[in-house]
């Protein structure tokens, strides 16, 4: 009887870069759909690697994905054949970082397979693919990036916040700023003992000595 055929391994790789990412284009959909490949190709999944809220501009910051990497070039204990990533996208946005990637994983005979875009960079043909799809998606981030910018523009024009804390003096009411009167009153103090003093250090009070200021 002959012995039966030995799987390809591979590896899963799967990441959102944003919250709304994270709730929209989850995780477990793409890992779903990755599964569901790999036992169509009659694959093994060795192990999987997930980044949760990272950017695709570059690898730095993406541990699982640092990780992947680091198993490849050590040899490649897993003996994997194979990443698997949903979309191009998912393994990166700058066209310098794909492909550098993929030449380290071919040295160690890894191949690159994007499951929604079919495309297997085995081949001839699936390299170039990449190389053009790595290139349209770093567009496609530097898009995002200045649509966001243009945005948040356009909301501080309109008198809006554009997030984080608001400065001493002011809070935060229905998305705007709004002068805080317990501490403007606290500010303006301030103010006019420096004008008292006219900007000039005294022994004895001085504009510059620190105020526990109120919250």
């Amino acid at each position: 009887m002959p012995s039966p055929k030995k799987k390809q391994q591979c590896y899963l790789y799967t990441r959102v870069s944003t919250q709304m990412q994270v709730d929209g284009y989850s995780l477990d959909a793409q890992r779903n759909r990755l599964i569901k490949e790999a036992k169509h190709r009659e694959m093994a999944v060795a192990a999987e690697f997930s980044d949760e809220g990272k950017s695709g501009k570059n690898t730095t910051g993406r541990p699982q994905f640092t990780e992947m990497m680091n198993r490849i070039q050590n040899g490649n204990p897993d003996g994997v054949s194979y990443v698997l990533v949903f979309k191009l996208s998912r393994f990166g946005r700058n066209t310098a970082d794909v492909l550098n990637n993929l030449q380290l994983m071919e040295d160690y005979g890894v191949n690159l397979l994007s499951v929604d875009d079919g495309i297997d960079s085995a081949g001839a043909a699936g390299k170039l693919m990449i190389a053009v799809l790595a290139a349209v998606a770093e567009i496609e981030r530097e898009n995002i990036q200045a649509q966001t910018m243009a945005g948040r523009i356009q909301k501080a024009r309109e008198g809006a916040w554009n997030g984080g804390p608001a400065p001493y003096g002011y809070k935060i009411e229905n998305g705007a700023l709004a002068v805080c009167q317990r501490q403007a009153e606290n500010v303006d103090f301030r103010r006019n003992r420096m004008s008292f003093f006219g900007g000039q250090h005294s022994s004895v009070y001085s504009p510059y000595t620190p105020l526990h200021l109120p919250a």
